[in-house]
């Protein structure tokens, strides 16, 4: 199977990027990786009061300034305290440093330096900021990026049926993972684990067995439509799969850390969820999710959130225990069944990014 990212531009190809003052990836890995777009909140998170983060080992400070959505480095020019431990401006317009009080508002910028407010302000001491996309419920980065940077300009995975018609837009809560973003995306694809990783929450362990399917290349990734006999209902609310239908399950991978799927039901319901990975480092994961259904919809969201977390918890216990912690590239390292197909694509369009052969951090 040819991959069409061989040939894909590197976004932001042009720009330099400096490293982390500490950096857990192969630095030419984290160029490579860098360029690319991830959330690092929800919406709801994001308020007029700093709020710290972390995005490939970079310390950000995320905070709205009136209108607009900041992601800056986390560090104040002056004396590169955490600007995380500010607070909010009482206009609303931006973010006091805790130890001086010098004042950031839209794009990073300093506006106030109270210990001399005649004086003006060095270009040095506004905060490098990042692109800011909102989408999905989350608010999407890109170290590469900048703030003048078009909207249009980002690759932001899609969420399929998220503003259709009759679908109800959701956010589960995000979920924090002691494992490297490859491995827990490697894992979303996988088909061959649902009876056994899930035996508790949706699966029959007695129906094990993997369907032949086929990735096809896209654009940025591959996309795989995966028909079988397993259910996807809770066993909490005692359905029953139909052991003669076929569950289509539409997974798509976006290169690096991204993946959605569409589960069709058999009432005509669908399911559709965007699992993006934010590598928090090489060993940590902040995994966001946002979803859609046509069905269910006056039910509570609580209900949502906790079959979501139950799945993760599952999925968390296996990718936290994987050797090596990285996920090899070089297809000689590991063995192969037919079942993992979408597992060999994925590492296939990680190598041709120009990704190492085995990641080491």
């Amino acid at each position: 199977m040819s991959v069409a990212t061989a040939t894909r531009p590197l976004p932001y190809a042009d720009r330099v990027l400096p490293l982390p003052r500490t950096c857990t990836f192969d630095p030419d890995d984290w160029q490579v990786i860098a360029r690319y777009w991830y959330p690092v909140a929800t919406s709801a998170e994001v308020s007029g009061q700093p709020l710290g983060v972390t995005l490939l080992d970079q310390s950000l400070v995320v905070y709205r300034s009136g209108g607009e959505i900041v992601v800056a480095d986390n560090l104040c020019p002056h004396r590169g305290l955490l600007l995380s431990l500010g607070k909010a401006t009482d206009d609303g317009l931006g973010i006091r440093c805790a130890y001086h009080g010098l004042r950031f508002e839209a794009q990073g910028r300093c506006s106030a330096i109270p210990a001399h407010p005649g004086n003006k302000i060095p270009e040095r001491m506004h905060l490098r900021s990042y692109g800011v996309i909102e989408r999905y419920g989350l608010v999407w980065t890109c170290l590469a990026s900048l703030p003048s940077d078009l909207p249009q300009d980002a690759s932001i995975p899609p969420v399929p049926h998220w503003d259709d018609t009759g679908f109800q837009q959701i956010n589960c809560p995000p979920i924090d993972i002691a494992a490297f973003a490859g491995r827990q995306v490697e894992g979303f694809l996988d088909v061959a684990h649902f009876a056994f990783a899930h035996e508790a929450s949706f699966s029959d362990p007695g129906n094990p067995t993997v369907p032949d399917y086929r990735p096809e290349p896209t654009t940025d990734g591959f996309e795989a439509r995966y028909l079988s006999t397993m259910g996807n209902y809770p066993h909490s609310t005692g359905l029953k799969a139909d052991p003669d239908y076929l569950w289509l399950r539409h997974f798509r991978l976006h290169v690096p850390f991204a993946a959605s799927l569409v589960v069709y039901f058999p009432d005509g319901g669908h399911l559709s969820i965007l699992n993006a990975a934010s590598p928090v480092s090489a060993r940590r994961t902040r995994l966001f999710d946002a979803r859609v259904r046509d069905f269910d919809t006056d039910q509570p969201l609580q209900d949502v959130y906790d079959f979501n977390l139950q799945i993760f918890e599952e999925d968390r216990a296996m990718v936290e225990a994987q050797k090596p912690e990285s996920l090899p590239l070089d297809p000689k390292l590991e063995v192969n069944i037919p079942a993992d197909r979408s597992s060999v694509a994925y590492r296939r369009a990680l190598r041709s990014l120009g990704l190492s052969r085995f990641f080491t951090a």
